[in-house]
């Protein structure tokens, strides 16, 4: 499984999958921990300054050493997608911003046709934990979340909801490794 960005919903899926033995994840981001990540992204006091897919890898290996885990801290694009995630049948999208969501699934969908992508959108603030659900876009393209919320002043992103978000993430792929459709 490959996870793009692995802040508040990457990290917390690649825990989750790291914790049920997913064999390989390959990690790719750019950026570093820094203390305000740790209200809902899965690093520690200790790791504030460290590139963020290094911290993570650390972490990981602590969880689970049987696991394959190939971090690339690079900023991603659509040049680099398609050599960094062509061994993944599954790509997790885990940006902040909506227009490198959007970057990622177009280049995912039009450059790695055996590929299938799990994107988030729309888990800010404190709202309802139901509405955030994963739904199938198209044949290799599922969403998750409440379709709504975003982060603003007073609805920034809180652990609670990424957590939940990140789950149906992780779920979701699981659930393809099976063999299972939404």
């Amino acid at each position: 499984v490959g996870i793009a960005g692995v802040g508040g919903l990457g990290s917390a899926v690649a825990v989750a999958l790291a914790r049920i033995g997913v064999g390989r994840l390959i990690l790719a981001d750019f950026d570093i921990v820094e203390p305000s990540n740790l209200n809902r992204q899965q690093f520690f006091v200790d790791q504030i300054g460290l590139l963020k897919v290094y911290a993570l890898t650390d972490t990981l290996r602590r969880i689970n050493p049987y696991i394959t885990i190939e971090p690339h801290a690079v900023r991603l694009d659509p040049g680099n997608i398609p050599s960094i995630f062509a061994p993944c049948p599954i790509i997790i999208e885990a940006f902040d911003l909506a227009e490198m969501k959007a970057m990622l699934v177009d280049s995912v969908l039009e450059q790695l046709p055996d590929s299938s992508v799990i994107a988030a959108s729309g888990v800010a603030g404190f709202g309802d934990n139901n509405g955030i659900t994963t739904r199938r876009v198209s044949a290799r393209f599922y969403l998750v979340g409440d379709g709504s919320s975003e982060a603003a002043p007073g609805n920034g992103l809180m652990a609670p909801r990424v957590a939940i978000a990140a789950g149906q993430q992780a779920n979701q792929a699981v659930r393809l490794i099976l063999g299972e459709e939404l």
